[in-house]
Parts: C-alpha cells; sequence; structure tokens
C-alpha cells in the first residue's frame, strides 16, 4: 500500500475516533441513548475506514473482497448514526 494512502487512511481513523470519543463524552452526560448510538456509529465507520488496507495487505484477501468487507462495515456505522439521528430519542423530543 502507499505510504500516502496509509497516513491519509489513518488521519480519517483518528477523526473518526475523536468524533465518536466526543459523542461518547455527550452520552455520559446527557445520558442520551441517541449519543451512544452515534459514538458507536463513528467508532463503526472509522474502523472501516483501515480494515481494508489490513485485510488486504496482512490477512492476503483479495482487493475486492477486502473493499467488500470494508464497505459493509462502514455501511453497518452508517445505519448505526441513521438510528441515532431517527430512532427512539429523537421521537421523545417529538412530544
Amino acid at each position: 500500500m502507499h505510504p500516502g494512502l496509509i497516513v491519509a487512511k489513518l488521519v480519517t481513523m483518528v477523526l473518526g475516533f475523536l468524533i465518536a470519543y466526543q459523542a461518547y463524552r455527550g452520552y455520559r452526560r446527557s445520558n442520551s441513548q441517541s449519543m451512544l448510538y452515534l459514538a458507536v456509529g463513528f467508532a463503526t465507520i472509522s474502523f472501516g475506514a483501515i480494515v481494508e488496507g489490513i485485510l488486504f495487505d496482512v490477512v492476503g484477501l483479495t482487493f475486492r473482497d477486502a473493499g467488500t468487507v470494508a464497505t459493509a462495515i462502514v455501511a453497518i456505522g452508517m445505519l448505526t448514526i441513521l438510528y441515532a439521528l431517527y430512532g427512539r430519542d429523537s421521537k421523545k423530543l417529538e412530544e
């Protein structure tokens, strides 16, 4: 893998985990389930940012298979964030 791509993926991962950490801190302060789901979603997406390279370079999966797994992980993270936005806590706010 190219060094520039490794750096870009690491920066993306660090930024995502920082956002996840801040969302988790928000959950601890407000005890809002939505913030917890938001934190989990961003952490999952952040992990998905680097898992492709790990699966390809370290595990030896094909580029297509590694990309498929990484995309699935990112999609799960996005679904988790979507649930955070439209889940149970958001319905309480509408009442």
